[in-house]
């Protein structure tokens, strides 16, 4: 069995808008909590119950009205002070901003209610990302939305580094008539270097070659072949630095792209490099801009972004080879409405269970919204509470393992849905599909996953998953029968007919001999006026079997059991 194969995602990513790593912050692993005598899985994110959304910035009209058609309450209050924010948030399940709302740890931890940040836009270095998916609260993004209006902007910012058309513009402003002054320069024959090559980059990519610029550039990501379809050669970073003329930057704001124009790359620069960036302040070192600046190493900069918005040191806004704009880049009337637009039909989606996209934080819970893998994130996460009932422990290695070609890309969802229940009954308020793998970490709980194309008969079909605890005999697997997800085997213990796992649910191993559990167990139900569902026993392993009783309602006590069996374990599944 091989380990399953993962794309790993560069820092340096494609685009702005894909999904950005959680933070670096490490944390010591929160003690494991010994199961219940009943566990309780904690409920599974709502994500059908959002009733009241919250608009903290001015976004067009189409945002409120498509969320009221939706059926939602929504409450626009543009402007809000860190203070108002915090008590406005209380009792919102939805949260839409743009870029000036700061969606800190604070106002996560005070929103009560909170299930889902919409950025109405394509960054979302204003939202903590890593916060929010502690808490289980999904943020999405619409990284389309103003795909084109930035582009739009960099190339229009690159026109104007070629031809002073500002410096020009504001001195006849002022009377004077300085046609010598203002010499530029033709864009035709010019290299053209642009640093990320997703949506932003590509579309200013092939702009810019109307104008018979060569386009080379970088993105560890998006394949040399793939580049060369519109018409980008790739190069790797230290040979592109020497051959253009032109540098624009499309990465998010990322450890890796900090500071990815410093002194040390200017150096490397032809003199007089021109230099754009309408991407993130801090992906280009002003401090290094400035000083390449005032050398005459950059010959020009055009800067949409910055480190500080807005800007207090004016050193680089008021150099006259400067031209800056106050982060224009999603500011245009198209892109506000479609930005607007898609933010709040991604919300209606979300609500009403038609679909899940946009998300930054929980790519698991798309999978979630299809029928037709409901069933197998429900038995995914039932296997991770058995497994930690069984093993009692929630620490440790654990393998995820799909068997079968329909599980070949399941991977992806079922290994959160089985930490989630791995997790389910501890510590935490709530585990999510969102936050079931972070919390696993944190928690000293190693997930890994494989897969392999082979299943047992009669599950070929259909497909197996086995989940272990690794160093232990601890292991189970299950499958789904229609849409019942269902254990087929414990601990070697193969179960003929397969049990469901669903509901109040008792477990124990006994010698295969003694009938005396099953008869305490009738008399017990009987005092307790619940009835027995369902009962499936194991084959025999060393004179041991395994017993699972689907119940009506739990028992209040297992002390009259505990002496005629090995282990005993009761839960309750959803």
């Amino acid at each position: 069995m091989s380990p399953k194969n993962v794309t790993a995602r560069s820092p340096f990513s494609a685009a702005e808008g894909q999904q950005q790593p959680l933070g670096g912050v490490r944390r010591e692993p929160a003690p494991p909590s010994r199961p219940s005598p009943c566990r309780r899985p904690a409920p599974a994110m709502a994500l059908g119950k959002l009733q009241k959304v919250l608009i903290s910035e001015s976004l067009d009209p189409c945002c409120r009205e498509i969320l009221q058609a939706g059926g939602l309450r929504v409450q626009e209050k543009p402007g809000l002070s860190k203070e108002e924010l915090l008590r406005e948030i209380r009792d919102c399940d939805g949260l839409i901003v743009r870029s000036a709302t700061k969606v800190t740890a604070e106002v996560l931890e005070a929103a009560e209610r909170l299930k889902v940040v919409g950025r109405a836009g394509t960054g979302v270095d204003n939202v903590d990302v890593e916060a929010a998916t502690r808490k289980g609260v999904l943020v999405m993004n619409t990284p389309t939305g103003n795909s084109l209006s930035a582009a739009e902007l960099t190339c229009g910012m690159i026109l104007c580094l070629a031809r002073q058309i500002p410096q020009a513009a504001a001195s006849m402003k002022e009377g004077k008539w300085d046609r010598k002054k203002y010499m530029g320069m033709e864009l035709n024959g010019k290299t053209l270097a642009v640093l990320g090559l997703g949506r932003i980059g590509r579309e200013v990519a092939t702009r810019m070659q109307a104008f018979g610029m060569k386009t080379i550039g970088y993105d560890p990501i998006i394949t040399p072949d793939v580049s060369a379809t519109f018409g980008v050669e790739q190069l790797p970073l230290e040979q592109i630095w020497p051959r253009c003329d032109f540098i624009t930057v499309h990465t998010p704001l990322l450890p890796s792209t900090t500071g990815l124009l410093n002194d040390s790359t200017f150096a490397k620069c032809r003199r007089g490099v021109q230099v754009v960036n309408c991407a993130r302040g801090g992906i280009v070192d002003e401090g290094a801009l400035l000083r390449a600046l005032q050398s005459g190493q950059c010959g020009g900069a055009a800067l949409d972004v910055f480190t500080q918005e807005p800007p207090k040191d004016r050193d680089l806004v008021n150099h006259p080879n400067v031209i800056s704009c106050p982060h224009l880049g999603a500011s245009t009337r198209e892109a506000q409405s479609r930005c607007g637009k898609e933010i709040a039909m991604q919300i209606v989606d979300m609500a009403t269970g038609k679909g899940l996209t946009g998300v930054v934080n929980g790519q698991a819970l798309s999978k979630a919204f299809s029928p037709q893998t409901k069933p197998w994130i429900a038995l995914a996460r039932a296997l991770g509470t058995v497994l930690c009932t069984v093993g009692k422990q929630m620490q440790g290695s654990m393998q995820v393992c799909t068997l079968g070609t329909p599980l070949k890309e399941a991977g992806s969802y079922l290994t959160p849905a089985v930490a989630a229940g791995m997790l389910a009954g501890g510590t935490q308020k709530e585990v999510t599909l969102v936050n079931a793998t972070l919390l696993a970490q944190e928690a000293g709980l190693k997930v890994t996953a494989t897969h392999s194309d082979v299943a047992p008969e009669p599950d070929s079909s259909t497909g197996l998953v086995q989940v272990s605890l690794q160093g232990t005999p601890h292991q189970v697997t299950g499958t789904v029968q229609g849409s019942t997800p269902v254990l087929r085997q414990i601990n070697g213990a193969a179960f003929k007919l397969p049990a469901p796992l669903s509901g109040p649910l008792l477990i124990y191993r006994a010698k295969a001999s003694d009938t005396s559990a099953l008869a305490t167990l009738t008399g017990l139900l009987s005092k307790a006026g619940a009835q027995l569902l369902s009962y499936h026993s194991s084959s025999t392993v060393a004179g041991e079997q395994w017993s699972i009783v689907g119940l009506s309602a739990p028992l209040p006590s297992l002390g009259e059991l505990k002496p005629r069996v090995t282990e005993i374990f009761q839960l309750h599944l959803p």
